[in-house]
């Protein structure tokens, strides 16, 4: 399977297990039916002298069992070396695609739509689409203006801004758009009001149908955050209501269903893992409180508290990492099968390198792991989040489906989604622990949903804080950025270096002298491992710009494969919120050839344009979860506006060794540390979780 095609699989097998509990949640209880071992023996016996099918004196004569034979170990898949489309795009016929184009062009709509618009909509996708123009804004880009043209060009007298259809489909496309800036849900008088600035004449009814369609569900929330959240029908009545009881205040909230079904779902499934842990024994007891003598101050805290619960948190910078590396490493010690992963490959590579460290200061002898943390390869116990969910890395899956995993320690964690949580916890088999670890201060994930901050509020598990601190000039200064101090630090190996300037040309102009020619002869870092990381994508010194320039002066060429030439840097984002770097090998009729991080890649031609772009320049968002020898950070002053306080602590923390930066925002960038936090998210994982495990687990 290819990556995408994994990925899609493993969404439609969450929806099939939700779906599943929900029935079982509804039919009829079976006492004991999901006993198994010592315990269903019991349980079989005692029923069977209540019966009066089997004496008392002989019930429990039995033999002892014959031992179990081992599970043999799951079959990996092939890591995945060509980017596919999507499995509805690949299954779409000609004549289907031909017809929505014959649609699109009567409406005057770029025929160049066809492909996503059946891809979307299905095979029925014309028919749709002549019914009710507005299912066009279904297509990630088009906006509620261009659709309204496209409506009256094929409806003409029959097209008005009251028509119910075009209010259903913008109020999925606000809750669409909500969900692209990380909220699950919107308050329904902040989504009454968005609908009133779209020209939609009655927005409670706009709403309502959405909701009889399917496609949006409501919510009542406690104000207080009490357990008191409920699926309800629509109310029509604004923000703040009383319960039916009369007795507290609460919030109407509006979300896609599907945000709406992930969030519960993973809210269930987090319940699940804190509540199916079984006690340890004494045995087991001891042995997790010799691993935790052997470790450090902060590691050792953090294996007691993994030894008594199903779900704990652990916080901290970069350094921090080596804490979960030692608490993997003595669970595979003790026998356990225990997984590791990563957001991104960079991150499994220093992860293994970690481990294998830990591993090898823990075993005699341990020449092989010593080498191995030398080059930091990574071991069958460290995988990405990514290649775990579809197969591609990691243990696999036993007989029932779940990971096979005792102990699953997932790094870089404020970047879970809250539809990637569900798939991971929903994975995660019965009597398993969770271990979430990260940074809270760098930017929140690019889908829906804050689920490590969440899960930090509502306190319902063991909290870990490390005390290893970044050290060096690059650790103390964004250690203070994190607090809101931009503080200068002592700097003798031209650690940090600021490097003032006047306008966005000038900007560009002395990042390339620093990638091509400072960087390299005074600090010693060649030009490919130095990263430049920019606000935007657009203006005159964004991502487009930047990479522009570097690519004249680093890799001049034509650009004749799609504007790329062999040796390019590029990145890579097959999914939202995912970017590898790599670099251009080659193109020939199967595609463009790259090499990610080792992994070779073949992006089809048709999806060059949508999959890569040049990697010299990257935002902070596509870097989060990666570090590079060195960085140079470019803040023009016309990119003031985008910087907040996470978004300069996670550029500057890109830096391992060197950061450079080119400062254009003059005061913005100190007043961005001091008083910009990150913008809100409106999400209800905090009060469901609340409502499913008392506070303080």
């Amino acid at each position: 399977m290819s990556d995408a095609e994994a990925e899609l699989a493993a969404q439609r097998a969450l929806r099939e297990r939700i779906e599943k509990r929900k029935a079982e949640k509804q039919g009829p209880v079976t006492a004991g039916a999901k006993l198994t071992g010592k315990a269903a023996d019991l349980l079989a016996a005692v029923r069977a002298v209540e019966s009066g099918e089997r004496p008392v004196a002989h019930v429990f004569d039995e033999p002892e069992p014959a031992p179990r034979k081992p599970v043999k170990e799951p079959v990996r898949r092939p890591t995945p070396t060509a980017a596919a489309p999507p499995a509805s795009a690949a299954a779409t016929s000609p004549e289907t695609v031909e017809a929505v184009r014959e649609v699109l062009t009567a409406g005057g709509a770029p025929a160049a739509l066809a492909v996503p618009a059946t891809a979307a909509l299905g095979d029925g996708a014309a028919a749709q689409l002549r019914d009710d123009p507005w299912q066009l804004l279904r297509i990630a880009g088009v906006r509620p203006e261009q659709t309204d043209g496209f409506a009256r060009a094929l409806l003409g007298a029959e097209c008005g801004p009251d028509d119910e259809r075009r209010g259903r489909a913008i109020t999925v496309w606000l809750l669409e758009q909500a969900a692209l800036a990380g909220h699950t849900a919107l308050d329904a008088d902040e989504l009454r009001a968005a609908l009133a600035q779209r020209s939609v004449p009655d927005p409670d009814a706009a709403v309502q149908n959405a909701i009889a369609d399917g496609d949006v569900l409501v919510f009542q929330d406690a104000l207080d955050a009490s357990p008191s959240t409920a699926a309800l029908p629509p109310s029509g009545e604004g923000e703040v209501q009383e319960d039916a009881d009369g007795e507290r205040p609460v919030r109407v909230l509006i979300g896609l269903e599907r945000c709406a079904l992930a969030e519960e779902s993973l809210a269930d499934g987090l319940a699940r893992v804190i509540n199916s842990l079984v006690k340890a024994d004494e045995t087991d007891v001891a042995a997790w409180e010799r691993a935790a003598g052997a470790a450090s101050r902060s590691a050792a805290e953090l294996i007691r508290a993994v030894a008594g619960h199903g779900l704990v948190l652990h916080t901290g910078g970069e350094a921090a990492r080596a804490e979960p590396s030692a608490l993997v490493a003595a669970a595979r010690a003790m026998g356990l099968r225990v997984c590791a992963a990563t957001h991104s490959p960079d991150g499994r590579r220093r992860l293994a390198a970690l481990l294998a460290a830990a591993e090898g200061s823990a075993a005699a002898g341990a020449e092989t792991a010593g080498v191995a943390a030398e080059r930091g390869e990574p071991t069958d116990a460290v995988a990405t989040v990514a290649g775990l969910l579809s197969g591609a890395e990691g243990p696999g899956r036993d007989a029932d489906g779940a990971l096979a995993v005792d102990l699953l320690v997932v790094l870089d964690a404020p970047q879970l989604d809250v539809e990637t949580a569900a798939m991971v916890v929903e994975s995660l088999p019965d009597g398993a622990r969770l271990v979430l670890s990260g940074d809270p201060s760098v930017l929140w994930p690019a889908g829906a949903g804050r689920v490590f901050g969440d899960l930090l509020a509502a306190r319902v598990c063991p909290q870990i804080a490390s005390r290893m601190p970044d050290t060096g000039p690059i650790g103390e200064l964004v250690s203070g950025i994190g607090i809101g101090e931009l503080n200068e630090v002592a700097a003798p190996g031209k650690e940090v270096v600021i490097v003032p300037v006047r306008d966005p040309g000038e900007a560009v102009h002395r990042t390339v002298q620093l990638v091509a020619d400072s960087v390299p002869r005074a600090i010693g870092v060649p030009s490919e491992h130095t990263q430049v990381i920019t606000p935007g994508h657009g203006g005159a010194a964004g991502t487009r710009a930047l990479n522009t320039a570097l690519k004249e002066r680093l890799n001049p060429g034509p650009g004749r494969f799609g504007g790329f030439d062999p040796g390019d840097r590029v990145a890579y984002s097959p999914a939202l919120g995912r970017t590898v770097p790599g670099r251009v090998v080659k193109a020939d009729a199967d595609g463009l050839h790259l090499d990610c991080e080792g992994t070779p890649v073949v992006v089809p031609k048709e999806q060059v344009e949508r999959l890569v772009r040049h990697g010299w320049a990257l935002t902070a968002h596509q870097a989060v979860g990666q570090r590079w020898p060195a960085a140079v950070v470019v803040l023009p002053g016309d990119a003031a506006q985008a910087l907040t306080r996470a978004w300069v602590y996670t550029a500057f923390g890109r830096a391992d060794r060197h950061l450079s930066v080119v400062q254009g925002a003059d005061q913005a960038l100190p007043r961005a540390v001091a008083e910009i936090p990150a913008k809100p998210r409106t999400t209800r994982l905090q009060t469901l979780m609340r409502m499913q495990v008392p506070a303080g687990g």
